[in-house]
């Protein structure tokens, strides 16, 4: 499979790294998929961070590749997370699959309901 080089903060890399060993409920898939995107990841200082990449703070529409559904969502840190005002964290299975990816990616991930594909539509910081 190939891997995309996602981009991350030098925290939220650590928070994903922390995330992958303790969390049991992670799919194998979604598991090995994490580690090799940690393993090829560029890490910036979130001073420099590009706009155009999902991160914490930045508010992401997708689009599903297959229904066609657009979600609109604000990525947050697991604290700040209110699915009802459209504040996911970071560490959701969707945060997870799209972290670090760019406008315009086609992400893959194991959802709880199957394989899903989304396609990053737009991402700006909030």
């Amino acid at each position: 499979m190939e891997v995309t080089e996602i981009v991350l903060s030098k925290g939220i890399y650590h928070l994903i790294k922390d995330h992958l060993k303790k969390d049991k409920k992670l799919t194998d898939l979604n598991r090995e998929q994490l580690t090799r995107e940690l393993k090829s990841a560029t890490v910036v200082p979130a001073k420099s961070f590009p706009k155009n990449v999902v991160a914490i703070n930045t508010k992401v529409k997708v689009r599903d590749t297959d229904t066609k559904e657009e979600l609109v969502f604000e990525l947050v840190a697991p604290h700040e997370a209110k699915i009802k005002n459209n504040k996911l964290s970071v560490l959701s299975s969707l945060g997870l699959a799209l972290i670090g990816y760019n406008t315009g990616d086609e992400v893959r991930w194991e959802m709880e309901d199957g394989i899903k594909r989304y396609r990053i539509e737009e991402v700006e910081p909030v």
